[in-house]
């Protein structure tokens, strides 16, 4: 079974731009899902433009929606503290009564230009990437245990340190949000196999992705998982002047065994865009 979602990167917009969207797909059986990202500064368009905070946006769109399943395309692991990281996620998992998916990714990638000017900017560590593949794997199993320790419980690790980690109220779903993990690397992909509920991937390199996704398959193999138990997600551009090459896309996704599209969304958003993602690409894509 295919879902079909929409990203809309809160950059070089306005908050009510991205609540009049979000609201019109919740009121769309096609459109199930709906996705924000996880930058501090903008990465296109007018690099010095508005932008506003994904999880602290998230919150506010999860209390004006009733049905989408919505969460961050994908959170960076970098940017705060894994326990932390678990509360607020809990916080929105409330708020929209257990309507979170909980995505996470090691974070920009070192060779983007722009990948370390928000964390200067905001000061924040950059810390490079093979501590940020160990950060990643021990913050996920941090999370899973903050959600569901009945007791208050320490963690020694390599990158994560915490003392008496517990937290309450847990998540609204239980053992905790479904958990995607993004991202294309073989380190990342041996994190997803070992805990992904879902894994995504930038799409627009087609053989790409479906390359990544059978090197998943046998990382799952070698950690004893069974591939089917890891939902295989995309995301990929709309072209508003082109949608046939929008569904073209789609359709080789699916062909390739990605059953969860996201679809993303440039801003200005027209009006009535997610009717019409509904209509031009949804539908003739099922």
């Amino acid at each position: 079974m295919v879902s079909f979602g929409i990203m809309t990167a809160a950059q070089n917009v306005d908050y009510a731009d991205v609540a009049r969207v979000w609201q019109e797909a919740d009121g769309l059986p096609e459109i199930e899902h709906a996705w924000l990202f996880d930058h501090l500064m903008p990465i296109g368009g007018d690099l010095d433009g508005p932008i506003l905070e994904g999880w602290t946006l998230l919150s506010a769109l999860a209390a004006q929606t009733r049905r989408l399943r919505l969460g961050l395309l994908v959170t960076s692991n970098r940017i705060r503290p894994p326990a932390l990281l678990a509360k607020i996620a809990t916080t929105v998992d409330v708020v929209s009564d257990g309507r979170l998916d909980f995505g996470i990714g090691v974070g920009s990638r070192p060779s983007v230009p722009w990948a370390r000017r928000e964390y200067d900017a905001f000061g924040l560590p950059w810390v490079e990437t093979q501590e940020a593949i160990t950060g990643l794997r021990e913050g996920v199993a941090l999370i899973r245990r903050v959600w569901t320790e009945e007791s208050p419980f320490d963690v020694d690790g390599a990158v994560v340190r915490v003392a008496g980690a517990f937290q309450r109220p847990t998540p609204v779903q239980s053992p905790g949000p479904p958990i995607m993990i993004g991202g294309r690397s073989a380190a990342v992909l041996r994190i997803a196999a070992e805990h992904a509920d879902l894994w995504n991937i930038p799409g627009g390199d087609i053989a790409d992705a479906a390359d990544r996704s059978r090197l998943l398959d046998r990382y799952c193999a070698d950690a004893g998982r069974d591939p089917a138990a890891i939902t295989r997600s995309i995301h990929l551009g709309v072209s508003y002047d082109r949608p046939q090459d929008t569904r073209a896309a789609i359709g080789a996704a699916i062909d390739a065994g990605f059953t969860h599209i996201v679809l993303g969304l440039g801003a200005p958003y027209p009006d009535g865009v997610a009717g019409w993602v509904a209509d031009e690409l949804v539908r003739p894509s099922n």
